[in-house]
């Protein structure tokens, strides 16, 4: 019996592991292997959502935050969001994360996450959450804030989206999320040649902190891109 698409990220999720070197002061943050609770509402998310074996446009981000995926295991969705629009509570942590704010708005206008699930799939170049250990604690990096670091994680990545991609995404066009990230998408995209062209969309983060008054503009801009279909 052929696996669903929903199998298919579950064992992903499950067998993911960055084993490679970093430079000084990161550290990877694995929510799977820190959280049992994880594993689970994952998995039931997943097996709601993408129950089928359906082409999907892919979504591209940065890598999970500690208070989103990196506690839910599911792409842009807080703990709150998690519960309140996808029927699925967590008992053991409870977070609120603004770019999960405005990707569950934005849902809301596609026409809920029945829809968006359906023709969308949301992952990260690199899947796991990345902290860099200052005096004040740990504080969320991206992959591209040191050039140490993304030297390190490039070819994991390459892996990751190719990984990605074999779960039945569509290539012709891949969504990025944030400028800065789309500028490394390009870059490993000119090396392992895996999407025919980039749609670049900001960053929800970004919306949601610098460009709040403008919000349903941008929630206009995703919908329009992501229902574009092209012949």
């Amino acid at each position: 019996m052929n696996k669903t698409f929903a199998d298919q990220v579950v064992q992903f999720n499950k067998n993911l592991e960055y084993a490679g070197d970093l430079p000084e002061g990161f550290q990877i943050l694995n929510p799977y292997m820190n959280n049992p609770e994880t594993m689970e509402v994952m998995q039931k998310f997943y097996q709601k959502y993408y129950n089928d074996s359906n082409q999907r446009k892919f979504i591209i981000g940065i890598n999970p935050s500690r208070h989103g995926a990196g506690v839910t295991g599911v792409p842009f969705t807080d703990t709150k969001r998690l519960e309140s629009v996808c029927g699925i509570p967590m008992k053991s942590a409870y977070t609120h994360e603004i770019s999960s704010v405005f990707m569950y708005d934005m849902i809301a206008e596609y026409g809920g996450a029945d829809e968006f699930y359906n023709d969308c799939y949301i992952n990260s170049p690199f899947p796991l959450a990345i902290v860099r250990k200052t005096r004040n604690g740990d504080v969320n990096a991206n992959y591209y804030d040191d050039k140490k670091l993304f030297e390190a994680v490039k070819d994991f990545m390459i892996d990751s989206l190719k990984k990605h991609i074999s779960l039945n995404l569509d290539t012709s066009e891949v969504f990025v999320l944030g400028k800065k990230n789309a500028d490394f998408i390009s870059k490993l995209n000119k090396e392992a040649k895996l999407f025919e062209r980039m749609t670049i969309l900001e960053h929800p983060r970004y919306i949601q902190q610098y460009k709040l008054k403008e919000k349903q503009m941008y929630i206009d801009k995703y919908v329009l891109a992501l229902k574009t279909i092209v012949y």
